[in-house]
């Protein structure tokens, strides 16, 4: 049965588990402080669903569940999260689970603010409502001419009952008080967009940030200006006050600078330079204590603590992924529990799969880094490696010496980079003597041993380093070993065969160690790329077609071509058994091959196309990375927890959409419930009792009910009892049983007749048995399965005494004799229960061998089963020899 497009609606294989390495983004966080914990809690978006982190320990306290959409603003007060996504928003309770919807505005809402038993949303239309949290109800609806007066802010000032203070982005603030619905008061404002309002420690003093980086101190009460400040980082994105005793007011920029305020001097005493590498999304002093929470787009939380005697921030803790998409990704170790991934925000950084405090970064790579700490360079900028393209890893030496070989995009040099010590390293591998300033290395791969990293360059050559020392130990070819840029460079796992391929065409096979060419395979097409599965010497090659072709590097032969995908092929990965090859592509697919069978086993598309993809080596994740997104992302492996039927695709599968998976692990309970529903179309499969009819069928009984036929007499000699067995003298405690291989109870004797009859019933003696009846049937309508059965379900002993009672001396005829024969015959005329056919065929010539020659018709019977069984073992025997001709030839040549 071929399963149709329609009988699936997800990956059969693979079940979107969570999100790894996203911590913020571009909306402002929210800090709560927890009465119940006492502590302090901070909550960052991510995407369509939010963190909350334990500002103690910076520690995740929670996942919320996910929303339809991305997340477009946040709010919180002591009990309930709020964030709105397009025009509607909702309220969390124990930061997980919604349990108010607010529905109502037409567009989308871009502020919101939690007012006692009430909320405050602000679509981008200008209308303002104000809604009852329990009952879901509005209170109040405000709207606004967007020309006149657009609000870009809004602020409950401190003590001033049923009040809101609204900030435009034409400049002007208004004071509502919502109760009575009235417009109390305008400020003209400074004729600047108002960014940021915050209130100030003092009562009726209000902070009041523009978009010319103005920051207003104002006295809303009398509105007069107290003080102002200027920063030239452009506007301001948000402001907080330290409450801990210092008068100090931090502001934040969209260069990722802050600005430290002294309100008392009223001067800037400090600045914070790239306090985040984007914008400030948000900033918060926490209250009475001398620590900044911050957050930005560049998927960084920070904390910073303010203990120094000049003022300075300094960072405290923070947890932070890659601020642009991923470049590459790769499992680092045997255990799958690390994922080494390259940003092109030119980091390296190691997310574990476990837990995030084994999260590591190994930094930015730096042109000269001695030189660096040496002159103590506060901006790196200019020194900093371009963005990591390619890397290869190894652990095997990791605590002697550097175990990362990484290529940077445009650089000739590799770097080298020590996981342990979670920094680059001491060498960057480069050819001495070059023509050209072009150059650029395009592949790199280590060795299993971690001793030798194998380079490829965009001129074609390639050339093996030292990891320990750096030094060059070689090239392959006498010039460049290929003619084109190099796509890619393997070596297998013991050291033998070094395979690299280049832009030409050409797949090149090389001694490792003598560095001499061995094979060159020419492809049907330019290769993008190569992976090699080191334990089954299995390499696979991506084609500038989109096909992708699979060789095996002992017979260097094309083993496997797959074709389907519909754009280049990005990245490939094989399971750790070898069996599976997934594919992602620019189609937005993902896809896996069986390769011992050489089919499509499963399909599924995503909304972002797929850049990296990577295999766990315990086969319990993959891992995959994609255009725009910052995450890495792991699929669950549903065949390791799960019966996965894996029947090839019809080649008019049309694969369905996947989302991408949340943060929260149990998001995705229903999609584990749809995917086990397909398991109702595996039909178990029932064995026919012969494959074919030219195949020779054995019998599924056990051996013990004809191997010892021949030997019966000999084993009842051996089991004979030394004395006759002794009646119990009381109740047997078991119910007794008939003898036999299918157990019976024992019928209870009758002895209810007291004359009984002693002259002996001669009819009982003479009675024949079923299967002499059964085989006289089969001479009349010749049909041999009844008696078969029967001769089946005996054991040893039942089957010779049958076979006894055939001859016309223990009352049988020759008749029945000759049925038996013609049993035999069709049991090797059908090739079913060949062995049994040999067994029963043995004994009945054991013991009626004398008296067959001097019955003319059993022996014109014999002559033609033995003519058939000489044929059909002839037959067999030759398949017996061709077969241990080709096993020993494998076990002896040297191949």
């Amino acid at each position: 049965m071929e399963r149709s497009a329609g009988d699936r609606t997800a990956s059969a294989l693979f079940a979107g588990f969570r999100a790894l390495g996203l911590f913020s983004n571009d909306i402002p966080h929210v800090v709560r402080f927890s009465a119940l914990k006492r502590r302090f809690c901070v909550t960052t978006c991510v995407g369509k669903s939010f963190h909350t982190y334990d500002v103690q320990k910076l520690s995740l306290v929670a996942v919320s569940n996910s929303l339809p959409q991305d997340i477009c603003c946040m709010a919180a007060d002591g009990r309930l999260v709020f964030a709105a996504y397009g025009n509607v928003f909702s309220a969390f309770a124990r930061n997980k689970e919604v349990v108010h919807t607010f529905k109502g505005h037409k567009a989308e809402i871009h502020l919101l603010q939690p007012f006692g038993d009430h909320v405050i949303s602000v679509d981008t239309d200008g209308i303002l409502i104000i809604w009852h949290i329990y009952s879901e109800e509005e209170y109040l609806q405000l709207s606004f001419d967007k020309s006149v007066f657009k609000i870009s802010a809004i602020l409950h000032p401190s003590t001033y009952l049923n009040k809101i203070l609204l900030g435009s982005e034409q400049g002007s603030l208004q004071l509502w008080n919502v109760k009575s619905n009235k417009l109390l008061y305008t400020f003209a404002g400074w004729k600047v967009g108002v960014t940021a309002l915050q209130q100030a420690p003092a009562v009726d003093v209000v902070a009041v940030g523009l978009m010319s980086g103005q920051i207003i101190i104002h006295n809303i009460k009398f509105d007069e200006t107290l003080m102002k400040f200027r920063q030239d980082w452009g506007p301001i994105t948000s402001i907080s006050f330290r409450t801990d005793g210092h008068p100090v007011m931090a502001a934040g920029s969209p260069c990722g600078h802050i600005g430290l305020w002294d309100l008392e001097d009223k001067k800037l005493i400090n600045q914070m330079r790239n306090a985040h590498s984007t914008a400030i999304a948000g900033l918060t002093f926490l209250h009475r204590e001398p620590l900044l929470v911050t957050n930005g787009a560049d998927n960084a939380l920070r904390i910073w603590i303010f203990d120094g005697p000049t003022g300075e921030g300094r960072l405290l803790r923070f947890r932070m992924g890659h601020s642009a998409p991923l470049t590459k990704i790769r499992y680092y170790g045997q255990n799958g529990q690390q994922i080494l991934s390259a940003s092109q925000d030119g980091t390296l950084q190691s997310f574990s799969t476990i837990h995030e405090k084994f999260n590591k970064s190994l930094g930015h790579g730096l042109i000269n880094k001695k030189r660096v700490k040496r002159k103590g360079l506060q901006n790196t900028m200019s020194v900093r490696l371009p963005p990591i393209t390619k890397f290869a890893a190894e652990e095997a030496r990791e605590s002697d010496w550097d175990g990362i070989i990484a290529c940077h995009q445009g650089k000739l040099s590799c770097s080298t980079w020590n996981y342990q010590r979670s920094t680059i390293g001491a060498y960057f591998l480069k050819p001495k003597e070059l023509k050209k300033d072009d150059i650029t290395a395009t592949a790199v791969d280590i060795t299993s041993c971690g001793n030798f990293a194998v380079i490829g360059l965009s001129s074609g050559t390639v050339d093996v380093y030292n990891m320990q020392s750096g030094i060059h130990r070689g090239s392959f070819g006498k010039d460049q070993a290929h003619k084109g840029s190099v796509r890619g460079v393997a070596v297998d796992g013991l050291n033998q065969l070094t395979i690299t391929t280049g832009s030409e065409g050409v797949l090149k096979f090389w001694n490792f160690k003598n560095k001499v060419l061995i094979h060159s395979v020419s492809l049907d097409s330019s290769p993008n790329m190569m992976l090699l599965h080191r334990d089954s010497g299995i390499l696979g090659l991506a084609l500038d077609d989109f096909s992708i072709t699979v060789l095996d590097i002992e017979t260097r032969k094309i083993v496997r071509e797959f074709s389907g995908h519909q754009g280049q092929i990005n990245d490939m990965a094989f399971s750790p058994d070898g069996r599976w090859l997934i594919s992602a592509s620019m189609d937005c697919s993902i896809r896996t091959w069986d390769l011992p069978s050489g089919c499509l086993i499963d399909s599924f598309l995503l909304d972002s196309a797929p850049l990296n993809v990577t295999m766990s080596p315990t086969g319990d994740f993959l891992a995959t990375s994609h255009v725009d997104h910052l995450g890495i992302y792991l699929w669950s492996n549903i065949s390791l927890y799960s019966v996965v039927s894996l029947r090839p695709l019809p080649t008019d599968y049309v694969p369905s959409v996947v989302m991408l998976p949340g943060t929260c692990q149990t998001q995705d309970v229903e999609l584990l419930e749809e995917t086990t529903e397909p398991s109702d179309e595996m039909i178990e499969y029932d064995s026919p009792e012969q494959l074919n009819e030219q195949l020779v069928t054995l019998s599924l009984l056990p051996e013990s009910r004809w191997k010892n036929l021949l030997n019966l007499d000999v084993i009842k000699k051996k089991n004979k009892p030394k004395e006759p067995p002794k009646v119990p003298k009381s109740a047997p405690f078991f119910i007794p049983t008939v003898p036999g291989l299918v157990p019976r109870y024992a019928a209870p004797e009758q002895n209810s007749d007291p004359q009984q009859s002693k002259v002996v019933n001669l009819g009982i003696l003479a009675q024949k048995s079923d299967f002499c009846l059964k085989l006289e049937e089969a001479l009349v309508n010749n049909k041999y399965e009844a008696a078969l059965n029967l001769l089946k379900e005996l054991g040893p002993s039942g089957i010779e005494t049958e076979l006894r009672s055939l001859s016309p001396d223990c009352g049988g005829s020759v008749e029945v004799m000759k049925s038996f024969l013609k049993m035999i015959r069709m049991m090797l005329d059908k090739k079913r229960d060949f062995e049994l056919a040999q067994a029963y065929l043995a004994l009945f010539l054991k013991l009626h061998l004398k008296m067959l020659p001097s019955e003319p018709v059993l022996l014109e019977e014999m002559t033609k089963l033995s003519s058939q069984l000489e044929e059909n073992w002839i037959h067999l025997q030759s398949l017996f020899n061709q077969s241990m001709c080709v096993l020993n030839y494998i076990k002896s040549a040297l191949l």
